[in-house]
């Protein structure tokens, strides 16, 4: 969707009843504070069970479905590449976890990465136009419109979880979602936990899609509520974070 468009449709979306509604998924995008029907949390979490992840070697399930919904580029070239979620192998995610005897399947197999929606987020720090934002439920937000492109965020982030668009994306997405807006040359996007779902009262795509295959390596929960899935899963074994001692304190956590 192009600014002046965009910036049409949230002045008519001021006026109520007289003006004409946003698109829903934007409209829900949008939404800071969840309206009724919304599934809330006192703090969002995902856990991912690597286990389950390594018995369907090769599966894209998550990230097809995620990038799809998303309007994510599919640019051939790597130095422009774009990625919400995706896989990358366990040495490169967990290089602190392997040692000379770690099994190769468990060394070289594919895990899940995404944004890791931080408590202690680097990139809202450093962000001089506050495009990038923390939640009262966790969710870090990113608000394309307002990036400027500096790319402190992408330098801030100790996990490669943000993707900036050195061309412009929208010749390379396909069919792509009439849903969900597209963004423009110049600006950084992420994963958002699905935040337009959340809104909506469903859970973010790539729990549903790998639940879909049968899989379910995916859980997506509030981690401050004991009786929650997700916090289940965070007791019953062991978990690990991602690159703990910088203190950014993710939001996704990995069974081992």
């Amino acid at each position: 969707m192009e600014r002046r468009r965009f910036l049409k449709l949230a002045g008519l979306g001021v006026v109520g009843a007289c003006g004409a509604p946003l698109p829903s998924a934007l409209a829900r995008a949008a939404v800071s504070y969840p309206a009724s029907g919304a599934l809330r949390a006192g703090r969002w979490a995902m856990v991912i069970d690597t286990r389950k992840c390594l018995e369907k070697q090769g599966c894209r399930a998550c990230t097809e479905a995620c990038h799809l919904a998303h309007n994510v580029p599919a640019i051939p070239d790597p130095r422009h590449e774009v990625k919400w979620i995706w896989k990358e192998s366990f040495e490169r995610v967990f290089p602190e976890q392997v040692n000379p005897y770690t099994a190769a399947e468990v060394r070289d197999g594919r895990t899940v990465v995404l944004c890791n929606h931080c408590d202690n987020p680097p990139c809202v720090r450093v962000c001089p136009t506050q495009a990038t934002w923390k939640r009262a439920d966790g969710l870090v937000m990113m608000d394309p419109h307002r990036c400027v492109g500096c790319r402190y965020c992408l330098t801030a982030c100790p996990y490669g979880s943000r993707s900036f668009n050195w061309e412009d994306p929208r010749p390379h997405l396909g069919a792509g979602s009439q849903d969900y807006p597209t963004r423009t040359k110049g600006v950084v996007e992420k994963c958002t936990f699905c935040v337009e779902r959340l809104a909506a009262g469903e859970p973010p795509l790539c729990v549903t899609a790998c639940q879909r295959i049968g899989v379910g390596a995916l859980t997506f929960g509030d981690c401050d509520d004991p009786s929650s899935p997700t916090s289940a899963l965070l007791r019953s074994g062991a978990v690990l974070r991602r690159k703990p001692s910088l203190g950014t304190l993710p939001n996704v956590f990995y069974v081992i």
